[in-house]
């Protein structure tokens, strides 16, 4: 059969992350591709206890269907939770719980653009939220960004020449760069979209991964005028697996959101909520964090350290002070889809660089490596092939 499929899925490729992910499953295989938390960072025995005291009292709770927006007491204490240090709710604000982050991604391009209209974005950015936007027919415009600042005049020119539908940042730890964009950009950012009655997308999923220096106040703490929509993972604190996030945004934007979920999935999971508000609610969160902080710190530590010392003096690469990734730039002369490919054979995996851009044909010498999910022995095992890779291709 001629199979004959939506003009908009031609933009899309299938996860360069999860294409190399699929060779990780080789024993051998080291790993620095991935994205997920360390397995040392489950609270497993909570949850554990949490679910069999929700099957013990209360099992149709659970097994029942919820209503979209999600179940009343996880959404109470997740907003409770995001809201304990900073204002992220405002008066004309609403909440949605939604299956991880990467779903509101999807309903923020669904709702809001059309097919052709223009995403700003950080270049490079998180390919997951690229792909979902490409998937609903946006067209992706990269902003320039270096060093966590943000070039204001590029982005209010492309503003002024592109019409976008929205900005989509992750200003702490930023996957796959690892940078923090300072205090300054994200006043400036919400300064243009106020301005140009523009929205904002913050995607914050790494922002207590924090293991230096003092956090900076989120752009969503900054609006007051219903500019900004939030989405805050759970996913990166406890556990990936339970494909929990929350929107927060005015509540307008949320009201089209609740739309868009019953049409995709009707609510997310319940026990996953339930398991959720039970553990924010009883357990001690901060500890847990202050514990995953510490794992993070001493992981990241090693790695920079290992690089430091194994590769070459002309690759380059900057210590992040939160998350869970290291982005490493190559001299120009070496290329950089052949790096990886090298490291491949020598069953050391890391993601290249140009999945990460606005435009994936583009020329890049980066790659983005990842310190959580490794063993500390792989760690050292790994950074010390790229190492040799790294003197003998220079």
């Amino acid at each position: 059969m001629n199979y004959k499929f939506a003009d908009r899925m031609m933009t899309i490729k299938a996860s360069a992350i999860r294409e190399i992910l699929k060779a990780t499953a080789d024993p051998q295989m080291i790993s620095f591709a991935g994205g997920n938390p360390a397995v040392d960072a489950f609270p497993v025995e909570e949850i554990k206890r949490i679910s069999a005291e929700l099957f013990e009292t209360d099992p149709v709770s659970i097994l029942q269907y919820g209503i979209t927006e999600g179940d009343k007491d996880c959404l109470e204490e997740a907003l409770k939770f995001f809201n304990r240090h900073e204002c992220v709710v405002r008066e004309f604000d609403k909440a949605i719980m939604t299956s991880g982050s990467q779903q509101i991604m999807e309903f923020a391009a669904k709702c809001l653009c059309n097919e052709g209209d223009v995403i700003l974005c950080e270049n490079p950015s998180f390919l997951g939220a690229l792909n979902a936007f490409k998937s609903e027919g946006a067209i992706l415009q990269g902003i320039d960004y270096k060093q966590g600042e943000i070039n204001v005049v590029d982005v209010e020119n492309k503003i002024k020449e592109l019409d976008p539908k929205f900005i989509y940042v992750i200003p702490n730890y930023q996957n796959p760069t690892g940078m923090t964009m300072s205090r300054k950009s994200r006043q400036a950012l919400l300064e243009l979209a106020v301005k140009y009655d523009l929205l904002i997308l913050e995607d914050n999923p790494y922002g207590d991964l924090r293991f230096e220096g003092d956090a900076i106040p989120s752009i969503k703490s900054m609006d007051e005028t219903g500019h900004v929509i939030y989405a805050a993972s759970l996913s990166k604190i406890l556990a990936p697996g339970m494909r929990l996030a929350c929107c927060i945004a005015p509540s307008e934007v949320i009201e089209k959101f609740v739309v868009c979920k019953q049409a995709s999935d009707v609510h997310s999971n319940l026990w996953s909520q339930k398991v959720m508000a039970k553990y924010l609610k009883e357990c001690d969160i901060e500890k847990h964090i202050e514990r995953i902080q510490k794992i993070y710190k001493q992981k990241c530590d090693l790695m920079y350290s290992e690089m430091k010392r194994e590769f070459h003096k002309d690759v380059e690469f900057e210590k992040p002070t939160g998350g869970m990734f290291i982005w490493v730039t190559l001299p120009k002369h070496i290329n950089m889809n052949e790096f990886v490919k090298a490291a491949l054979e020598k069953k050391v995996a890391v993601v290249p660089g140009n999945a990460f851009l606005d435009d994936d044909t583009k020329e890049c010498h980066s790659f983005r490596m990842n310190f959580s999910t490794p063993t500390d022995e792989k760690i050292k095992q790994g950074v010390k092939i790229l190492g040799e890779l790294s003197h003998k291709m220079n």
